[in-house]
């Protein structure tokens, strides 16, 4: 196999990594359009992926980029779409255990097969490379929660395959700040009633979100009933939207052939619900005390 194959090949099969590679970490689960941004590099004659040119785009003229971070902060991964048809992509990765920190120069090997150390890639129009080493520093980094990337600003330089000819470039990135993520505050009412009839035992509550989501209470309602426990799982699923706290309520049945009682019971709550700006579940578990009454005979059919 020639060089030229053999390179190509390579390139290849790391822009399917690139491209795959967000999907091995949790959040968020897709690129991030960039909104303002630059990408330049020029390589040495010789550079077998610049060969020997130097390029430049901006997200001004018409050029797209995106950018994925993993959710560590120790991964950003920046594919370009240029306005004329060019197409690169750029890997940074931080020794294994560490966040990209401002104000850092890294040693690095090809990403994604740098194992422990620091990972580099520039890569694009068919050339990848075999193996490399690398030098980048983090300029200016700034993430949001789940791996939103508001700022990235960094200079590299790369030499292909062991020789001395490197491409050296810069990218800087800027987005709006990280919009909030979601957060779900779950309430217990203090007070239930039981009913006479069934043993069964009806819980309210209410629950309040900052984005509009639909919000699943699960968990159980125990209680101690002549020394012994009585137990039911609480579940129910309610529409909430930002601004208000919105009501909730549910009634438990006991899982055995003992009812529920007047008395004080237990109840353990968890609200969740799904983050759709950085796609994640977001889990909030409550304790609340309960004192169960008699409910009254027209309202005990439950």
């Amino acid at each position: 196999m020639t060089t030229f194959w053999r390179r190509s090949i390579t390139a290849a099969f790391a822009v399917v990594l690139s491209i795959a590679g967000p999907a091995a970490f949790a959040n968020p689960a897709s690129a991030q359009p960039v909104e303002t941004g630059t990408l330049s590099f020029s390589g040495d004659p010789g550079d077998w992926i610049t060969g020997g040119g130097s390029y430049a785009y901006d997200t001004g003229n018409g050029d797209v980029l995106s950018v994925y971070a993993s959710d560590t902060n120790s991964v950003v991964s920046i594919s370009l779409d240029g306005a004329g048809g060019d197409w690169w992509y750029l890997d940074f990765e931080a020794p294994q255990g560490q966040p990209l920190t401002a104000g850092t120069t890294y040693s690095a090997t090809r990403y994604p097969f740098n194992g422990a150390g620091a990972g580099f890639d520039l890569h694009g129009q068919g050339r990848g490379c075999n193996t490399l080493t690398a030098t980048f520093t983090v300029v200016e980094a700034s993430f949001g929660d789940g791996g939103y990337v508001e700022s990235f600003h960094a200079t590299f330089e790369q030499h292909c395959d062991a020789v001395t000819a490197a491409a050296r470039g810069e990218v800087h990135i800027t987005n709006s700040p990280p919009p909030a993520a979601l957060t779900l505050t779950p309430v217990v009412a203090d007070t239930g009633t039981v009913s006479p009839l069934s043993g069964r035992a009806r819980v309210s509550g209410e629950v309040s979100c900052t984005q509009p989501v639909t919000v699943d209470l699960r968990g159980d309602l125990s209680q101690v009933v002549h020394k012994l426990i009585v137990r039911g799982e609480i579940y129910t699923e309610v529409a909430c939207t930002p601004g208000a706290p919105v009501p909730w309520t549910t009634v438990v049945t006991p899982s055995g052939d003992r009812p529920f009682a007047k008395g004080r019971a237990e109840a353990a709550v968890t609200a969740s619900g799904f983050d759709s700006v950085y796609t994640r579940y977001v889990h909030v578990s409550i304790t609340a005390v309960v004192t169960l009454s008699e409910a009254s005979p027209a309202m005990a059919d439950f």
